[in-house]
């Protein structure tokens, strides 16, 4: 399981999950938003942040 949630930088799940790097790339996220929190970069783009996360969760449970 992660640490990680909606309050976690968007590199910082980069760093501490490489594999999420093709979820933010796939949905348009910027990954090195300058430490944004992944909620405030999901409301930024009008993203579901409960879809994203669960995208999330999903690949880092995969692997």
């Amino acid at each position: 399981m992660t640490s990680c949630d909606l309050d976690t930088s968007v590199p910082d799940w980069v760093i501490e999950h490489p594999e999420t790097l093709a979820v933010f790339q796939e949905l348009g996220i910027d990954y090195s938003c300058g430490g944004k929190s992944l909620g405030y970069a999901c409301r930024e783009r009008e993203l579901d942040v409960q879809m994203v996360q669960a995208k999330l969760l999903r690949c880092v449970n995969d692997e």
